[in-house]
């Protein structure tokens, strides 16, 4: 596959977890960098996401969302093929509270890519990521063949094939 075309691919499955998951639409999430490894995802601030009125701080619930999906978004980031993942592990620091009013970013980096799971670095904050409102590591179980002997139809976005009907190797 082209860098162009891995490139097109991560953007597509990008934009279908922002949008196919209520979740992920619902809060606003979108995806303002994605390739090789690593994902920027925003949520803007609205008023509705505030944990505590008397603060104005957005929830914790939301960040924890946010450094999720980012995560899973630089798992598929790290990949040379479209498969499923799901989280095994998300821990999360929380180091400070949101700036009322601000933006919230997570960056998210895969650093490392084993057979069956990927592990993944990430950070939320407002404008440094170097100042974090918190920080996570999580662990993602890749491809279950569980799930295709189970007879999962797994199809990438844009793809109308069924992952299980793809030859070996995303091809």
């Amino acid at each position: 596959m082209s860098e162009t075309d891995q490139n097109e691919q991560h953007r597509l499955i990008a934009k279908a977890m922002n949008e196919g998951s209520p979740q992920a639409k619902a809060l606003g999430f979108s995806t303002l960098e994605i390739g090789d490894g690593v994902a920027i995802l925003k949520v803007p601030y609205r008023t509705e996401l505030v944990g505590d009125p008397e603060t104005g701080v957005i929830a914790g619930g939301v960040v924890t969302t946010l450094l999720d999906h980012a995560s899973g978004q630089a798992v598929h980031a790290a990949m040379s093929h479209w498969t499923s993942i799901a989280t095994l592990d998300l821990r999360i620091d929380y180091m400070r509270p949101a700036e009322p009013g601000k933006d919230i970013l997570a960056r998210a980096h895969c650093y490392k890519l084993t057979r069956s799971v990927a592990f993944v670095r990430a950070v939320a904050y407002e404008t440094d990521p170097e100042d974090p409102i918190a920080a996570a590591q999580a662990a993602f179980m890749l491809d279950s063949s569980a799930g295709k002997k189970a007879g999962a139809n797994l199809k990438p976005p844009g793809s109308s094939k069924p992952e299980s009907e793809k030859k070996e190797g995303g091809q």
